[in-house]
């Protein structure tokens, strides 16, 4: 070990900085938590260049006395903490004293404020740990940081940033938490001179849930109020049909900070069980108030993290507030819906009367009656038989023919249909003068239709055989049919079986596909775009890897806060399986950020083959089925799906002989 020596104040700075500070999304936080300590009601975030070059934040909070100013930037200086017990009961967001002095070391900061106390502000200059001015200024009650060139003085920290786009979206991320913890705050978001976020401040947190992440995500929402053992649960959950693939949308916070708790989301996960589907988690906004003595938040420097006393209470308490939201507010049978009138109770019969009526004259009437006794043609109207229930599709009348004796040679498509019009009178003619006009003109002649039985519900002509659509059959390969809608059968070589599962089979030929041809073999232009909404990591994620997604058959574009547009997509996805896709893709690429570009494109081929293939269960075409058994016999080495399952199982004649004793 070499000599210790005592670093000097400017490097044990610099050191400590780099604990608080980052990158310029944790100057905003630190600097509005500040703000909301001051009781300000309204605060205005403005950065460019993703804040590496420019910060603003402006709050109408108490403002700093002029003599305490320079204290504040003094390291562990705090008016939020004062004696040892007050560590046990935490109230505030900020309470270390360390913010300040750790991002003047690291940047050129001014400050500007005013207590309401004094009449004339004061403006403070410090550039690296340094000061340059001190000195009066006017301006409004309240405080404003200007924060510059994050991080001039250590290049090698700078060299760490990601892009402006990527740094901007890490501040968006932060300010969206805050504004969803504090909706009694109105917070004004400006970047690149351009306002993006604005929320109301009046309290409501649903408000700041639609100015965060949208209406349509906003709409998906279960309010969530709950109380146990003096813990209390406040907040919105997802409905269950409202699921993501991913938890990146479950927000928790303690007391009013933004906090990643594993309890909060085990409860959650385990509320929604056998709500949603598995593999589906449910996105939630909750608020958890508990005794600040309860939790300790100094266990983590960007205090991200919380420790909890007894965690059990805690899941107790989101667990049964969870569930009973689901219970009580998502009962599908019983849902209303705000502003909507109530389903009007249409008598399919009376619209298909309507529509025959409403049929031009000239076209014929579907079905042919016979004249009432006793009343002339001319008071007979042909379209009485429209007063009585029309049999649809679903209800086949059924028709007894009686064929005249007609020629082999009989064109019938030049004959007349014995239920002709005449285009004169309009009247159906008679059943004895269509007999004799069919057998002058060797036409088909139809009885009268036989009425089902009022006692029997519906009439299904069974077929005579069923057979397959489609027969393939050659020397060594002969298609069987299909078992419980889900394997292929196939016969090879008059030797054996092959039982082959058509989803995993499908599903490795699409992913061979996509490899070879990177997606853009299954890419089609969608009619109309589909928006994603994804919280401010997971877009950033999306956006930095827009080439990925193409490769993948995806065309998206960026929207704009926090919302991708999907423009093109693999041609077999339907809308709700390419928003879940795009999702998980952005979630996975935002997980592993240290997995290499082809392991990452590996994944994304895996589940885009996993969606796009035909489903076990659903019905398909000999065609298709016979289609990928092909495949499978002209490419030996697919044998496994991409997840590992085996795609054929072989079964030899001689192992069905030794069932049945034939050997």
């Amino acid at each position: 070990m070499g000599k210790i020596n005592v670093l000097d104040k400017h490097v044990a700075e610099l050191i400590a900085a780099g604990e608080v500070v980052e990158r310029p999304s944790s100057v905003i936080k630190e600097l509005v938590e500040n703000s909301i300590d001051a009781g300000a009601t309204d605060i205005t975030v403005e950065i460019k260049n993703g804040g590496t070059t420019f910060m603003r934040v402006t709050d109408n909070g108490c403002g700093i006395l002029k003599e305490d100013i320079k204290i504040a930037f003094l390291r562990h200086a705090t008016s939020k903490v004062k004696a040892e017990n007050d560590l046990d009961c935490i109230s505030t967001l900020g309470f270390r004293g360390e913010a300040l002095a750790s991002i003047s070391a690291v940047s050129r900061l001014e400050l500007i404020t005013k207590a309401d106390t004094e009449e004339i502000g004061t403006r403070y200059v410090i550039s690296g740990g340094e000061e340059i001015s001190f000195g009066d200024a006017g301006c409004p009650n309240g405080t404003t940081f200007i924060i510059r060139d994050l991080f001039y003085n250590i290049p090698a920290r700078m060299k760490f940033l990601k892009t402006d786009k990527g740094e901007g979206n890490a501040v968006s991320n932060v300010i969206d938490k805050i504004a969803l913890s504090h909706p009694e705050v109105a917070i004004t978001y400006i970047k690149d001179s351009k306002q993006v976020l604005k929320t109301s401040g009046d309290g409501k947190l649903m408000s700041a849930i639609y100015s965060v992440f949208g209406r349509e995500f906003a709409l998906g929402l279960i309010e969530v109020d709950y109380e146990l053992n003096g813990i209390t649960v406040k907040g919105y959950v997802s409905k269950p049909q409202n699921a993501r693939p991913n938890r990146n949308m479950q927000t928790f916070f303690i007391n009013g900070r933004f906090v990643k708790s594993r309890t909060a989301m085990a409860a959650v996960e385990e509320a929604c069980k056998g709500s949603i589907m598995v593999g589906k988690f449910a996105s939630c906004v909750l608020n958890i108030d508990i005794a600040f003595e309860a939790v300790d938040v100094n266990v983590h420097p960007a205090k991200i993290e919380v420790r909890f006393v007894n965690e059990r209470p805690v899941f107790d308490a989101v667990y049964h507030a969870v569930k009973t939201a689901l219970n009580q507010r998502d009962s599908r049978k019983n849902a209303t819906f705000a502003q909507s009138k109530p389903a009007l109770k249409v008598n399919p019969f009376e619209l298909a009367q309507k529509a025959f009526r409403e049929r031009d004259e000239e076209k014929k009437p579907l079905i042919k009656t016979e004249p009432v006794k006793g009343v002339s043609k001319k008071d007979t109207n042909p379209f009485d038989f429209l007063d009585e229930p029309v049999v649809t599709a679903q209800k086949p009348i059924s028709f007894s023919p009686k064929v005249s004796d007609v020629s082999n040679s009989l064109d019938i498509h030049s004959k007349a249909n014995v239920n002709q019009v005449n285009e004169q009178d309009n009247i159906v003619q008679s059943p004895e003068k269509a007999k004799d006009t069919a057998e002058d003109s060797n036409e088909v002649v139809f009885s009268e239709p036989i009425q089902p039985d009022d006692t029997q519900a519906e009439i299904v002509s069974q077929p005579e055989e069923i057979k397959p659509l489609v027969e393939y059959d050659t020397d060594t390969f002969r298609y069987i049919g299909e078992a419980f809608k889900t394997y292929i059968i196939i016969e090879k070589n008059a030797k054996e079986l092959l039982l082959i599962d058509k989803h995993a089979a499908h599903e490795r030929i699409i992913y061979e596909r996509l490899k070879a041809q990177k997606g853009s073999g299954y890419s089609q232009l969608l009619i109309e775009p589909i928006s994603v909404v994804l919280n401010k990591i997971d877009y950033d994620a999306a956006v930095s890897n827009l080439d990925m997604f193409f490769d993948a058959g995806f065309e998206i574009e960026d929207f704009g806060n926090g919302v991708i547009l999907v423009r093109s997509a693999p041609q077999y996805l339907d809308k709700e399986d390419i928003e879940q896709t795009v999702i998980e893709m952005a979630g996975y690429i935002c997980d592993n950020k240290k997995d290499i570009c082809s392991e990452k494109m590996d994944w994304i081929y895996h589940n885009v083959a996993c969606r796009a293939a035909i489903k076990a269960g659903n019905i398909s075409s000999d065609m298709e089925l016979i289609d990928i058994a092909k495949k499978l016999e002209n490419d030996q080495s697919l044998k496994y799906c991409p997840h590992g399952r085996p795609l054929t199982v072989i079964i030899k004649k001689r192992e069905i002989e030794k069932m049945f004793g034939r050997v």
